[in-house]
């Protein structure tokens, strides 16, 4: 096995105990807020501690590793390999910072989630961006607040992925 992918299996192993850690049980509650524009609201995903992990991404611009987990619609074509997703897909993107890791010193490990973000299919509410809806909550200070910036950039980005459903998210099979 190529280092890189140790050290993925690591993180994914990491923030995964991280993120329980972070939001306590899966009977945590996100708080009850919502996009300005979008009107999206965290708890669209209150149960999103029980989806499953479908990918893990390091984003070098923000130094972030990132898991991404679907809910059961999304995990069932995301497994079969699905080019368009169906309506009631939920992908939520969570954002972590890194750090060394103190035991592995070659290695890092996921540190502080930083944001949580989700996309959610309904081509009937989501005409004007082809059929998802989006939404990113940051954490600041230990407080989780709707992003402040414009979701159309959004959709924009997801636009260059377009023959992908505007996905950039594989699965990603572990066997």
């Amino acid at each position: 096995m190529k280092n890189s992918s140790k050290l993925i299996i690591g993180l994914v192993c990491c923030s995964s105990l991280l993120f329980a850690a972070d939001m306590g049980t899966n009977n945590a509650k996100v708080p009850n807020i919502k996009m300005k524009d979008t009107g999206l609201s965290f708890k669209e995903i209150q149960d999103y501690t029980d989806y499953s992990i479908v990918a893990t991404h390091f984003r070098k611009d923000k130094n972030e590793l990132r898991y991404i987990l679907a809910n059961k619609v999304a995990y069932k074509a995301l497994k079969e390999n699905k080019v368009v997703m169906p309506d009631g897909s939920k992908i939520v993107k969570i954002g972590w910072s890194v750090k060394d890791m103190p035991t592995f010193p070659s290695a890092l490990e996921a540190d502080k989630i930083q944001r949580v973000e989700y996309m959610i299919k309904d081509k009937t509410k989501h005409k004007e961006s082809d059929g998802w809806g989006y939404a990113r909550f940051v954490k600041k200070d230990g407080n989780y607040q709707a992003w402040s910036g414009d979701p159309k950039s959004c959709v924009s980005c997801h636009a260059i992925v377009k023959s992908n459903d505007a996905l950039f998210t594989k699965f990603q099979r572990v066997f």
